[in-house]
């Protein structure tokens, strides 16, 4: 973690390799900060109007940089939690502060697990919670969670690396929980797609997934739902089913547990892979055999 005084260049970054890693903005409705209750703010929590202050101060200086403040909410330690939108011509990038009790610091980076077994808690809730699509013996002794979004390019790239680590792993069950990112605007519907997908046929779904992919730069919101009816077809299903099924409300509703599933794991970026509830964030940059060793680590230290 950094002072502040350092917070503009990890945020300056944050912005230029935007496209090494998809953010996602985590919204909490009773939490996040809003125009009509700037002014006010939850007990050890800095106020909207104190936040954006602190970021004309920071920033402000450069015409070519726009902020907003998504949420501001409680987080572990006493410490505020605040996430803030920056936009540039590069895109945007989505970036947390944690701000002291005192309101007098501001730190920057992530918060992870602590403890004598630090993934435990977050294994379980994906134990209990993981409920996607999946590949490998339910019995495994590890379990892979990949939060996903069908319009995100790095999930595209990340994909043929996974597949080719399924096809030879052993013991080890894949599940896929959709997590579509609210700047992309075909990827919910994608996601309700797979959703119906999945439900009429498991070996259906990874066909989509790679259909879906394949055609990424073609689909649009516009043809979203012609060129997706035509990928499950071409899967296996019958396209015209799975149009009706994405747009029924229990389907809207499936997709966005899979979503609040990833919120409460505090899911940032996609892809996401949690090995045994240890988050790997930067899968497609990390070399295959240290992948391994993480499986092959979680495998021989279950219930350890």
């Amino acid at each position: 973690m950094q002072r502040p005084a350092n917070i503009l260049p990890i945020l300056l970054i944050a912005i230029s390799t935007l496209c090494a890693a998809q953010q996602k903005v985590t919204e909490n409705k009773k939490t996040s900060a809003t125009s009509e209750s700037a002014s006010v703010a939850e007990p050890n929590l800095p106020s909207e109007d104190t936040v954006n202050s602190f970021l004309r101060d920071m920033f402000g200086y450069d015409s070519s940089l726009s902020y907003k403040v998504a949420s501001i909410k409680p987080s572990e330690g006493g410490l505020a939690e605040v996430t803030v939108v920056l936009s540039s011509a590069q895109g945007q990038a989505a970036n947390k502060l944690y701000i002291t009790p005192d309101g007098k610091h501001a730190l920057v980076g992530e918060m992870i697990p602590f403890g004598v077994h630090p993934f435990a808690a977050d294994n379980k809730r994906l134990q209990e919670g993981a409920k996607g699509p999946s590949k490998g013996p339910a019995d495994a002794p590890v379990m892979l969670v990949e939060f996903s979004d069908l319009q995100c390019p790095h999930c595209k790239d990340a994909q043929p690396k996974l597949d080719k680590f399924m096809s030879t792993a052993k013991n080890v069950r894949l599940v896929y929980e959709a997590y579509p990112l609210p700047m992309h605007d075909w990827a919910e519907k994608a996601a309700a797609y797979g959703d119906c997908v999945a439900r009429a046929s498991n070996d259906a779904f990874w066909k989509f997934v790679e259909g879906t992919f394949d055609a990424q730069s073609d689909i649009t919101a516009a043809n979203a739902d012609e060129k997706l009816t035509a990928i499950a077809t071409a899967s296996g299903v019958k396209g015209g089913d799975m149009a009706a099924c994405a747009a029924k409300p229990e389907t809207e509703a499936r997709v966005q547990a899979s979503i609040a599933l990833g919120q409460e794991l505090g899911v940032t970026s996609t892809p996401t892979i949690y090995i045994n509830g240890r988050s790997v964030t930067s899968f497609n940059s990390l070399p295959d055999e240290v992948f391994q060793k993480l499986v092959d680590f979680a495998a021989n230290n279950l219930g350890k």
